[in-house]
């Protein structure tokens, strides 16, 4: 159990390889599932601590969800007609603009 809060505190910081140092020694199939899918998804643990600390947004996926859902809603227009190729890329256009990179 201490080896598990151990492994939260270290993700809560990003600490992907700690963590795989910590567990991989466990010699288990869960322990080695675990790590693996550390490595194949290393790209997508963020940092929450940093996140956090610097108040840089919210880490909840309250936000996320319902970003989401007003995009659905959005796609879904009555009248609308969407091209499904296109839909990143009016999405990534729309992330440029709030982050005020245009």
């Amino acid at each position: 159990m201490k080896r598990l809060k151990k492994a939260a505190s270290l993700l809560w910081q990003g600490k992907i390889e700690e963590t795989i140092a910590l567990i991989s020694p466990l010699k288990n199939e869960r322990a080695e599932n675990f790590c693996r899918y550390l490595e194949i998804h290393r790209h997508r643990i963020v940092n929450y601590n940093y996140y956090q600390q610097e108040e840089i947004c919210s880490i909840a996926s309250g936000a996320v969800e319902s970003t989401v859902k007003q995009i659905d809603r959005r796609l879904k227009i009555s009248g609308a007609q969407w091209n499904e190729e296109n839909i990143p890329q009016v999405l990534k256009h729309r992330c440029a603009y709030l982050n005020n990179s245009l």
